[in-house]
């Protein structure tokens, strides 16, 4: 017997399965979003200084698959899409707006350049979109042109130049010259080394300054420049390919290490590694000694980080680890991948390094991340630090008052 169903029946029946169809769609829907990778985008200069970036892409991937391998954050996995700046602010830029609007990434993360780290900044600040400064360590990044959506992780060029501070005013020298790269970090180094040693040394005066373009240093003629004002020490901001040709002219000059040199940076593998035998002994530099660091945290990423890249880390492979682990903390003290309320998160985030622990101070959003420093030593052909201490971060920030004067209103609200 044929059932046939009135017109309001069949309008109960169709209702019905359409509010099962979309219960079955919404629920697809909700699992796919759930399932969805969190996206952290990340820019930086590996075409150009990969000495650096290459071990700082190992640090961060080490940190992406220990993550993953332990469930991923918020029941998601974690995906990381890179890429290369050439060093350029106007690429970095130009990444950073296809990674928000077509990847479409929770979280910009990277910069090695300060003037690439700034322009990132700028580019964070007028998108409300997080940032996290890896390596950029212009003391404006989080001052003068600081921004509530911009976090930085290394020790600031004042905070490295306070470390190294500390020593300089022990030396008898009266007689300071600087020798830095023209451009933002090395302005900034160079301003803050001064103003620091100054405070703690009235007596001394800086006979000296030589700005060589950045990768383009002419070691000869700097090197006549600087010791014709008979300088007592040197402050060099130098790195990369121009702090080798400023060691090896003047090593050959007999200039080092006759003249006391005080230098940021250059106690890091990365740079010891081009310099070999050619190390200036005595250098009072900030580093990273890996090969004598003996606490828990540090042994555990070294080994993990031999054990998957059969390397020993660098500098940039911990700054890359510990830029991870600082975002991954943030996205589970915020429970969630909102812009705003990542910000909240990251103020006053603690987390960890191999370094040991860190935490963004909320006032300017630096981090308390330290750095090693010590003297510059050859062993078995090879350089190294030695006489060497761990410098924490906290220990060389600056006080509120001091932060507040500089930091625009607006960005610490």
């Amino acid at each position: 017997m044929e059932t046939r169903l009135n017109f309001t029946q069949r309008r109960l029946l169709s209702a019905a399965l359409l509010v099962y169809l979309t219960g079955i769609y919404s629920s697809a829907l909700a699992q796919s979003s759930t399932q969805a990778n969190i996206k952290i985008g990340e820019i930086n200069s590996y075409s150009t200084m990969p000495q650096f970036t290459q071990p700082y892409r190992q640090g961060w991937q080490l940190a992406v698959e220990e993550i993953n391998a332990a469930g991923g954050l918020l029941g998601r996995k974690v995906e990381v899409i890179s890429r290369d700046d050439a060093g350029k602010p106007e690429e970095a830029v130009r990444h950073a707006v296809e990674l928000r609007s077509r990847e479409k990434v929770d979280i910009l993360a990277g910069g090695f350049l300060s003037n690439v780290g700034l322009a990132l900044a700028d580019f964070a600040h007028k998108n409300k979109t997080v940032f996290i400064a890896s390596e950029p360590l212009s003391d404006a990044l989080v001052w003068e042109k600081g921004n509530r959506y911009t976090f930085r992780l290394r020790p600031s060029t004042y905070m490295q130049s306070a470390m190294l501070v500390e020593e300089a005013a022990k030396l008898p020298a009266k007689r300071w010259a600087t020798i830095a790269p023209n451009y933002e970090y090395g302005q900034s180094a160079v301003a803050s080394f001064k103003e620091l040693l100054k405070a703690k040394r009235p007596d001394v005066e800086f006979v000296s300054e030589q700005w060589p373009a950045l990768g383009k240093l002419d070691a000869g003629t700097t090197l006549q420049a600087t010791m014709q004002s008979k300088p007592d020490a040197i402050f060099n901001v130098t790195f990369g390919s121009d702090l080798a040709k400023l060691v090896r002219e003047g090593n050959q000059r007999g200039i080092f290490p006759k003249t006391p040199v005080v230098s940021l940076l250059s106690g890091e593998p990365e740079y010891l590694d081009v310099l070999k035998d050619e190390t200036p002994k005595g250098w009072i530099v900030t580093g990273y000694p890996w090969d004598q660091i003996d606490t828990r945290e540090h042994a555990s990423f070294a080994a993990n980080y031999y054990k998957r890249f059969n390397e020993n880390p660098k500098v940039g492979s911990v700054v890359g680890y510990s830029t991870m682990q600082a975002i991954f903390a943030a996205i589970k003290k915020a429970n969630s991948t909102d812009g705003e309320k990542l910000v909240t998160a990251f103020r006053g985030l603690k987390f960890s390094t191999p370094f040991g622990p860190a935490e963004f101070r909320a006032l300017d959003q630096q981090s308390t991340m330290g750095a090693f420093v010590g003297k510059l030593e050859v062993r078995a052909n090879k350089g190294t630090m030695t006489d060497w201490r761990y410098a924490d971060g906290k220990a060389y920030m600056p006080s509120n008052a001091y932060v507040k004067a500089r930091r625009p209103a607006e960005a610490m609200q």
